[in-house]
C-alpha cells in the first residue's frame, strides 16, 4: 500500500535587520503561521534628534505720565446779575488770552460756566480746564496766574496722567525686551559651548505684571496735596514687568574646509 503524497508547499524568506520592537506572526504560503520574528527596521534613515537650549528672559521697564491737567476756578457773588457776569468774564477772558500767548492750543483748553441765583445775590463761575503735555510751560503758566489774579481765582494741583493705549503698549515694550533678553542669554550659552544658535521652537510669556508709583517708597502712600510735582510725576509713572520662555534650535558649527 503506497503512502498517498502532500502537496508540496514552498516558502520564501526575505531576511532583515530585526528590530526590537515586539514579535509578530507571519502567515506562511502554507497557510501556517511561523511565530517568533521580529518586526524589520524600516528602511529610512533613523531622524537625528533635535537639540535644544532652554532659556528664560526678564525685563521691566517704565513709563512717565505723557499729560497733565489743571483746572482753574474763577467765581463771583454780587447783588446785579450783570455785574457777576461782567467780573467772572473779565478775569476768565485775561486767562485764555494769556493761554494762548504762552503758545496752549485751543483744543487742549476747555471752558465751562455756571450762573445761579442766591436768596439774595446771584454766583457766577466759570472753570478751566487744560491739559498740558510740557510740563515745564505747566508750571510757569501756573505760576503766572498766581501772581497775575486775585485770591478769587483757584488753581488746583496738576493731576498727571497716560494718553489712551500707553499701558498696552508697555507692557508689549516689555515683552519684547524679556523675550531679546532670554536671546542674548541663548547666544551666549551656545558660544560657550561652541554651538550655533538656532530658530526659536518655542516662545511663551510665563508672567506679566503692572503697576503705578514707587512701592518702596513711603512718599507714594501720602496725601496727594502734600506731594512736590516730582513726586506726583513719579507716583504716576506706570511699570510693567514680563517674564518669558523660550525653546531655541541647537546647531553644531561647521568646519571649515581646508584648501589646498
Amino acid at each position: 500500500m503506497s503512502l498517498q503524497q502532500t502537496p508540496q508547499s514552498r516558502v520564501f524568506v526575505e531576511l532583515l535587520p530585526w528590530a526590537d520592537q515586539g514579535r509578530e506572526n507571519y502567515l506562511l504560503s502554507g497557510g501556517e503561521t511561523l511565530p517568533g520574528l521580529r518586526r524589520p527596521l524600516s528602511s529610512a534613515p533613523a531622524q537625528t534628534p533635535t537639540r535644544e537650549v532652554h532659556v528664560s528672559g526678564t525685563a521691566e521697564v517704565s513709563a512717565s505720565p505723557d499729560r497733565a491737567q489743571v483746572v482753574v476756578r474763577v467765581s463771583s457773588i454780587k447783588g446785579a446779575a450783570a455785574e457777576a457776569k461782567k467780573s467772572v468774564c473779565r478775569r476768565l477772558d485775561y486767562i485764555t488770552q494769556s493761554l494762548r500767548l504762552q503758545g496752549v492750543q485751543s483744543e487742549n483748553v476747555t471752558v465751562t460756566k455756571d450762573f445761579k441765583r442766591l436768596e439774595n445775590a446771584y454766583h457766577m463761575e466759570a472753570e478751566v480746564c487744560i491739559t498740558f503735555t510740557e510740563f515745564g510751560k505747566m508750571q510757569n503758566i501756573c505760576n503766572f496766574l498766581v501772581e497775575k489774579l486775585d485770591s478769587s481765582v483757584v488753581i488746583s494741583q496738576p493731576q498727571f496722567y497716560h494718553m489712551p493705549g500707553s499701558a498696552e503698549n508697555l507692557r508689549r515694550q516689555a515683552c519684547l525686551a524679556a523675550v531679546e533678553n532670554a536671546w542674548r542669554k541663548a547666544q551666549e550659552v551656545c558660544n560657550l559651548v561652541g554651538q550655533t544658535l538656532g530658530k526659536p521652537l518655542i516662545i511663551k510669556e510665563e508672567e506679566t505684571k503692572e503697576w503705578e508709583g514707587q512701592t518702596d517708597h513711603p512718599q507714594s502712600s501720602r496725601l496727594s496735596s502734600s506731594l512736590t510735582v516730582q513726586q506726583k510725576i513719579k507716583s504716576a509713572t506706570m511699570h510693567a514687568a514680563s517674564k518669558v520662555f523660550i525653546t531655541f534650535e541647537v546647531k553644531g558649527r561647521e568646519k571649515k574646509k581646508k584648501h589646498i
